[in-house]
């Protein structure tokens, strides 16, 4: 499948089977976050592994993960990511849905379902799991096998503005 393809593939997923994912995906979706670039290639991403159960029913204090059986919480090290020295802009949201993005893709691309979350309290997230204050919980992704019917590969021309609403080429 093409990159094009995957993108067009993967849907947020709010059904899970009770199935753990195999090993060897968790690795292949942990690979491709180890790959994915960083600004200054300072690499600040710390990713939680979360699969044991009294472990996923923490995020139950501050985030719905859909009980799938798998979440990988993407926290960055604010100590470790690079700023931009013209306006103090810290790179830890970007480098972190760098992260999530390529993660998603691959677990897309493995034959699993995905859900990028982002509506959670961080500080129920950062207690629930002890976090030190350096490191900020973005983006939590939850990842296995779906239990409700895929989406349409199709559905983007429907359900997405039309290109030149969110495109400019060289009319500025």
């Amino acid at each position: 499948m093409s990159i094009l393809d995957t993108i067009k593939k993967r849907y947020s997923v709010r059904q899970y089977k009770n199935t753990p994912v195999e090993q060897e995906k968790v690795d292949a979706i942990l690979e491709a976050a180890h790959c994915a670039p960083t600004a200054a290639n300072m690499q600040p991403q710390k990713v939680l592994v979360v699969r044991k159960p009294e472990n996923l029913a923490k995020f139950s204090s501050g985030a719905n993960t859909y009980n799938t059986p798998l979440v990988m919480l993407v926290c960055s090290d604010l100590n470790e990511a690079w700023v931009r020295p013209y306006d103090g802009k810290n790179m830890v949201d970007i480098d972190a849905s760098i992260i999530t993005d390529h993660m998603m893709l691959t677990a897309t691309e493995l034959g699993l379902g995905t859900c990028w979350i982002t509506y959670f309290d961080p500080k129920a997230i950062r207690a629930a799991f002890k976090l030190p204050e350096n490191l900020i919980p973005v983006n939590i992704l939850a990842i296995g096998y779906a239990a409700d019917q895929p989406q349409s590969s199709d559905r983007h021309s429907k359900t997405r503005k039309a290109l030149d609403q969110t495109v400019a080429i060289e009319v500025f």
